[in-house]
């Protein structure tokens, strides 16, 4: 009988198998996302001292306010814009991208073009 791995742990693994190489730095912090079915967030990460700079999400009603769903390419967008204007705000320019286990496309890939047209180098 063939046994099949469910979808979340096969995410889990690639992105165990991303943070190997990927590290975030005084310098260069990490800039992570993870999208769920029904929200889609995204945090800044130093990682010599385990702490979150800044994050944005659409919980947050400041960046849900005038969309129409909360998980989809418009919503990632905007999600993308607000944490590089926190970065921005906290002084950070330049950070490494870390897609999470997700394949670079979709709402990760405008996630990622939203931050770097607002400001932030990767």
């Amino acid at each position: 009988m063939i046994k099949k791995t469910a979808r979340s742990v096969l995410r889990a693994k690639r992105h165990l198998r991303i943070r190997n190489h990927v590290a975030g730095t005084p310098d260069k912090p990490r800039l992570a996302v993870f999208r769920s079915n029904k929200h889609i967030y995204a945090q800044i990460i130093d990682d010599t001292i385990g702490q979150t700079l800044c994050a944005a999400s659409t919980m947050e009603k400041a960046v849900a306010g005038g969309l129409e769903g909360t998980c989809n390419i418009a919503a990632a967008t905007a999600v993308g814009k607000a944490l590089a204007e926190k970065a921005k705000a906290k002084g950070v320019e330049q950070v490494v991208f870390d897609r999470g286990g997700f394949i670079y496309h979709g709402k990760v890939k405008a996630l990622a073009e939203a931050a770097r047209e607002a400001g932030l180098v990767f």
